[in-house]
Order: C-alpha cells, then structure tokens, then sequence
C-alpha cells in the first residue's frame, strides 16, 4: 500500500471511525474494509480484511473485540459489534490516535436460538405427509421439515420488531399424528383453511399471528400474518385479502432461524392501546 502523500506525508484515512456492514466494505481512504465473518464469542471475535486501494495485498486479521489491526501506517481498533441476527450486522472500527479515548462497547450481541428439533423424517414419511395435505411441500421448507421434523423453542423466541413470539407450547410444526396440536396436517384444518387458500402452509401459530410458506413457490420466503387481520368471512374473495396482508419475515427456513432470538425484557416493543375490533389494515375485507 503507498504510504506516501503529498509532501512525502504518509497517507491518512479520512475519517476516524466507521461501521462495516455485513457483505458491504466500507472505504475509509487508503483501503477498503470488510468483514467475513463475526463470532459472538465469548470472547467477541471478528475477522477484519484490509484491502489496499492502490497496489498491495489484501491482508486478513483475526481480531478479539478491543483488539487492533495494522491498516497502512496507522492503527485502528475492533470497537464494537451491533448484530440484529447471524446474518446482519455492523462492526464498528475506529483509527487509534494519541488522544483517544477508550470507550465501552454498547452494541447488541445476537443470541442463537435455542430450539430442540424432534428428530428426522425419512422420504416416505415426508411423501405421507405430502399426501395428507393433498400437494408438494415447497422444496426449501421440506429440506428443513426432513432433517428436524420441527422444532420445539426452549425459552420464548422472537425476531426483534416482529410482532410474535415462538413459545415452547407454539413450536415450529411437524409430523406428529398422534398430538395434533403440534401435527403439520392437523395445523392446515385449524389454522389454514379458516382463513386462507390452499396456496399457503401454515408452519406455526405463534403468539400474535400465524407463520405460512407458499406451498407452491419455488422461493422459501416465510411470511406472517398479524392476529388482528385474522377476521372476516371465509370465501375466496376475503382469503386473498388477507393474504395481500403477508409480510415477509426471511427469504428462507435458514434465515428465519438465523434472525430468530430468545427474547429479553429489553427486546420488548412499546406497550399499545388497541381498541376492539381493530385490525393492521384499515380497509375492510372484501366480500
């Protein structure tokens, strides 16, 4: 990397500190820097990459949270971690000068799921299922229902600013003829057919409203439906409302699971008034 500016000065980043988002390198000046992959640790661990803008080799450092890395002359410092998931972040970097001031890392940590899957499905348990349901599971959601057979949260689990929550009696669904209220089929009559078309598979009824795949397309999108919007007459018309009323909550089984979290006091979202009868949409269900 030059290190050479005008007048023979070294060159100096731009600016003192940043955030690198996860996938998305930051330029601070005389390099770019990325992030491959973090760690929650304890100890709280990030691999940092360094790369020159104008010639050099890229170098790759594996740094404890308060640690530094050589980026050119100058020093900079691993100085904190922000996670919403396993797959969205912000590491905070910032240059070591001579005056600066240590200060504590306030950044969120992620915490993994704590889900107990109930075992595995062979291929003709999973065409059995198929066959009770009448249609083919979607190809990213079958591949996780084979090798878990659902999933049973330990603690109660969210994804921050959602508005539900998995508990250990509301787990992901699976084959379980014999009790019904944790049976995939069993959750397509109580959950599903009341309120939607075929087209969808409810995976969970959590807390607050009801998690559903599209049990024909070939993406693996899980999308929620608020509990307020489950109303109205049954019939074709008022099921396509609700269902324009999915949100996407992850692209994929993976995803879902990488942003979901035990929740804590402090994850809890603003207390709502809300009168009876409301619900998320104010135009009313057709038909």
């Amino acid at each position: 990397m030059p290190t050479a500016g005008t007048g023979g000065q070294p060159l100096r980043s731009f600016i003192a500190r940043t955030a690198i988002r996860n996938n998305a390198p930051t330029d601070i000046g005389p390099a770019r820097l990325g992030v491959r992959w973090v760690d929650v640790g304890p100890p709280v661990r990030a691999e940092i990459v360094v790369m020159p803008e104008w010639g050099g080799d890229t170098s790759r450092y594996e740094v404890t949270l308060g640690e530094t890395f050589p980026v050119g002359e100058e020093t900079w410092r691993f100085a904190d971690l922000d996670m919403t998931s396993a797959n969205d972040w912000h590491v905070r970097v910032r240059r070591v000068d001579e005056d600066e001031v240590m200060e504590p890392p306030s950044g969120h940590l992620w915490k993994r799921a704590r889900l107990r899957p109930y075992g595995q499905l062979d291929e003709t348990q999973l065409r059995s299922v198929e066959a009770a349901l009448g249609h083919p599971l979607p190809p990213d959601y079958r591949d996780w229902l084979r090798r878990t057979n659902g999933a049973q949260p330990e603690v109660e689990h969210h994804i921050p600013g959602a508005p539900f929550s998995l508990l250990p009696e509301r787990p992901l669904f699976g084959m379980h003829p014999t009790y019904p209220p944790f049976d995939l089929v069993h959750a397509q009559r109580v959950h599903r057919d009341p309120w939607f078309s075929p087209e969808w598979l409810v995976i969970a009824n959590p807390f607050g409203g009801l998690l559903v795949v599209s049990a024909s397309a070939l993406s693996g999108n899980v999308y929620f439906l608020h509990e307020l919007d489950l109303v109205g007459p049954p019939g074709p018309a008022a099921s396509a409302a609700r269902e324009r009323k999915l949100r996407a909550v992850a692209w994929s089984m993976g995803e879902f699971l990488g942003r979901l979290t035990p929740k804590e006091l402090d994850d809890q979202p603003p207390v709502q008034m809300v009168p009876p009868g409301t619900f998320t949409d104010p135009r009313n269900y057709e038909g």
